[in-house]
């Protein structure tokens, strides 16, 4: 993602000027963004890379990612045109002391790319120009062979249109393939009370679909970095299956299977209280009997309304007679941008009215109720592709936290019911002290684990460092529920209301219960003045989840070390990711 022209800024002076009074809330505008500026390197005032590799031209860049809370105002950035071009880049910045990132399209919140106040050795590596070659490989199993800058947008185009298609996938079609399999990127999606896998399918994360890749590895031989492929049952591939950004992968081949029509109902008159209530006293409309039904659930309740959005796909061959057809991805233009009103009323709230919250999210929530009516949307039937991707660039920009419950499918409503029971008593709380530190909904998605086996690929080994890694000792662990919840940057008491969460869903989902891992790309490692601050829960708690419950030869420290081992000299890094993987 890129920032907002100055142009384009100019256009709406009032919105950017009631929307900027929290740090980093300039991000939430509701225009895409732009690059800011561009500079080549011949007129640049900060000294350039030195000595590049021939055929390879930097230039200075503005980033910013998904929330706008990292910022870098100038950040030498490059496109190369060939997998070799970023071989030739990694032994010029072995040779320099240079770092390189790989970048995307920034929808992250997380550093595991690059950090706010970067050094000025690093190097952006954006994928996103040329490195995006697809091609779809028909045949029983078929696969599909793509570079790891291509749009999910793109991909799953492509894949369409050969027939082949993906049981789920994130929200946003503009991220890179590569992005999506550093973080283990998912959807929603289990499968229904009697529903078996399709073949070339996964209910797990995109990476488990993965056959092979090819990255950029240290060769201790001729002490060069060198292309390598890897193959699934190559207990080596296990850390760079979801690398996290420490390893630059430059294509990968995916298993793919028969795409599918689906239908996505929209519900949004069931009271909140009965979609999360306690399993003793669930009914038809509880959260666990749509995911039961149908296998693919989104819920997503703005605080203190009384309904939530849920949204319930449902495999559908053939066209239902009132739904309306998709013939394309965003479906839902009311939520791709910032209404007038809720614009006016975030601008007082960032003013100091936090107890217009309340009045906010009713808001919101009005907003989408209304917009699913107007445009007929309550009820779409389409290509995968067309039901499942649904976030824009232009939507609200928001910062979030993650946490995957790794629990068995019995208990899906006891997590959900536990966490909205704590997270409304905990707003009420603050709220009865005139705080509101929470402005965003919160999301609720499920999906099944990393099965290697949905590979369809003899001896595929698990991706190591996988949010959805499965537990042997814990085989009765089937499913994830993933738990988001969101607010504007900056929004006072956040910080410290996101320790609190965090703290309470570690002790509650735990022992033979349930067991908790980090989203990749979301908030977590809450210090309670940031995020991915706290100490213990960077080097012991988060590395420990995969650690306890796994094989010695393919865990944290056996990634750890495999990691070091393909990029020793770390050009592959930064700051974070060295006193994570540690």
């Amino acid at each position: 993602m890129s920032e907002q022209t100055s142009g384009t800024a100019a256009s709406e002076p009032n919105r950017r000027a009631v929307i900027g009074g929290l740090a980093g809330a300039a991000a939430l505008t509701a225009l895409q963004w732009t690059p800011a500026f561009r500079v080549e390197s011949a007129d640049a005032a900060v000294p350039a890379p030195p000595g590049l590799p021939a055929g390879i031209s930097a230039y200075l860049q503005a980033y910013r990612n998904w929330s706008g809370e990292i910022r870098v105002d100038e950040v030498w950035t490059c496109a190369p045109t060939t997998p070799a071009q970023v071989v030739s880049l990694a032994n010029w910045a072995r040779a320099q002391g240079w770092k390189l990132r790989a970048k995307g399209y920034s929808h992250n919140w997380s550093p595991l790319m690059i950090q706010p106040g970067t050094p000025t050795n690093i190097l952006l590596v954006d994928t996103t120009q040329h490195l995006t070659a697809v091609t779809v490989n028909s045949g029983s199993p078929a696969s599909v062979t793509a570079q790891t800058g291509v749009s999910m947008l793109t991909l799953l185009t492509a894949l369409e249109n050969a027939g082949y298609g993906v049981t789920a996938t994130p929200a946003p079609g503009d991220l890179s393939l590569g992005g999506v399999l550093a973080i283990d990127g998912h959807g929603t999606a289990v499968p229904k009370s009697g529903e078996t896998l399709t073949p070339g399918h996964t209910f797990g994360s995109l990476s488990n679909l993965i056959l092979s890749l090819t990255a950029v590895v240290w060769d201790p031989g001729t002490s060069q970095y060198k292309l390598r492929t890897f193959q699934r049952n190559d207990l080596a591939i296990g850390p760079l299956l979801v690398n996290l950004g420490r390893a630059f992968v430059t294509e990968v081949t995916l298993r793919v299977g028969a795409n599918k029509r689906l239908r996505c109902q929209s519900w949004f008159n069931i009271n909140v209280d009965e979609m999360f209530a306690p399993p003793a006293s669930a009914t038809g409309n509880s959260f666990a009997s749509f995911v039961n039904q149908t296998g693919r659930v989104e819920a997503i309740w703005f605080p203190f309304t009384l309904v939530p959005w849920l949204k319930v796909w449902s495999v559908s061959p053939s066209k239902p007679f009132f739904a309306k057809t998709a013939n394309g991805p965003y479906n839902y233009p009311f939520s791709d941008f910032l209404s007038e009103d809720a614009a006016d009323l975030l601008g007082q709230i960032t003013a100091g009215a936090a107890n217009l919250t309340p009045t906010f999210c009713n808001t919101q929530m009005g907003v989408v109720g209304s917009g699913l009516i107007v445009t007929g949307s309550w009820d779409l039937w389409g290509w995968s592709k067309n039901t499942m991707l649904y976030i824009k660039p232009t939507t609200m920009r928001v910062t979030a936290n993650g946490y995957a419950i790794l629990t068995k499918r019995a208990d899906i409503q006891k997590v959900v019911s536990e966490f909205y029971t704590y997270y409304k008593n905990s707003l009420n709380t603050y709220a009865n002290q005139g705080r509101y530190p929470m402005n965003g909904p919160l999301e609720i998605r499920v999906t099944g684990l990393d099965n290697p086996a949905d590979a369809q690929f003899a001896g595929a080994v698990h991706p190591t460092l996988s949010a959805i890694r499965n537990r042997a000792d814990h085989p009765e662990w089937d499913v994830a529920v993933w738990l988001d919840i969101l607010t504007v940057p900056g929004t006072p008491y956040s910080q410290q209301f996101y320790r609190e969460t965090e703290q309470w869903v570690f002790a509650n989902y735990s022992g033979t219960y349930a067991q908790v891992r980090p989203e990749w790309s979301k908030g977590w490692g809450y210090s309670g003045t940031a995020a991915w601050a706290d100490a213990t829960m960077l080097t012991t708690t988060v590395p420990n989840q995969y650690r306890t419950g796994v094989p010695a030869g393919n865990n944290w420290d056996s990634a750890v070390s495999l990691l070091n081992q393909y990029d020793p000299h770390k050009v592959f890094s930064n700051g974070f990711l060295n006193s994570l993987l540690v």
